[in-house]
């Protein structure tokens, strides 16, 4: 279980996250939907340690994790795939999954591959070299690596053709069915959000305003939310 618990965050003298709560079972897929500037981003960042919460707790499985550095954290079971993707664009496909190996492992798990078989066809070429949804799945098996159990993805479909967000959707489904993680994905593409969502929040002003199953989902409830 992944728990969020009146999680309160910021930038320098501005509060930015007002007391966020939410949870997520081992499983299950959670789609955080908001426009741009409404804290899905600042709240990724603070449950991975990149900015400190000033007030609330970040638990996996009954730990909690709040007061961990980033790098602690992924050693507990939390992998973020932040936005832009950030991969190592000099580095080889393959060199860019070794950075997220875990000690003691010599090579790219099979299932990696399996499920993204664009990265083994490209596993030789330079990660800068690659499409924007190449990226995007390498930044994914990057994070698969470190065997997490909750995977964070911060608006993983951003300037990514159709075709490919399709293929994004498909291999989420096919994780959680896999490794039965816990997985939460940050989105402004509603379409996106609802393929995949068993439970989808919205956030508006540092604040959880709706939370809907993804089944009864109302597009157009939603999408009040999501307009300017």
């Amino acid at each position: 279980m992944f728990e969020v618990k009146e999680l309160v965050s910021g930038y320098g003298q501005s509060e930015v996250l007002h007391g966020v709560s939410m949870q997520a079972a081992k499983g299950e897929i959670v789609t955080l939907l908001g426009r741009n500037g409404m804290g899905k981003t600042t709240l990724f960042k603070t449950l991975m340690g990149i900015l400190p919460a000033r007030k609330g707790e970040v638990r996996v499985d009954g730990a909690e994790l709040s007061k961990l550095e980033s790098f602690e954290r992924v050693a507990r079971g939390i992998a973020y795939v932040p936005q832009g993707r950030m991969v190592f664009p000099t580095l080889t496909v393959e060199e860019n999954i070794r950075t997220g190996f875990r000690r003691g492992m010599t090579r790219v798990p099979e299932e990696i591959y399996t499920l993204f078989p664009v990265l083994f066809d490209m596993r030789k070429r330079r990660a800068g070299n690659l499409s924007g949804g190449q990226q995007q799945q390498l930044a994914i098996a990057r994070a698969l690596v470190t065997e997490p159990k909750v995977l964070l993805l911060d608006e993983p479909t951003e300037g990514i053709q159709p075709s490919i967000i399709k293929d994004i959707a498909r291999s989420l489904k096919e994780i959680r069915k896999l490794k039965g993680l816990t997985i939460v994905v940050s989105e402004q593409v509603l379409s996106f959000a609802l393929e995949i969502a068993d439970r989808l929040l919205v956030i508006d002003r540092g604040r959880i305003v709706h939370e809907t199953p993804g089944s009864s989902a109302d597009p157009q409830t939603i999408g009040r939310y999501l307009s300017v």
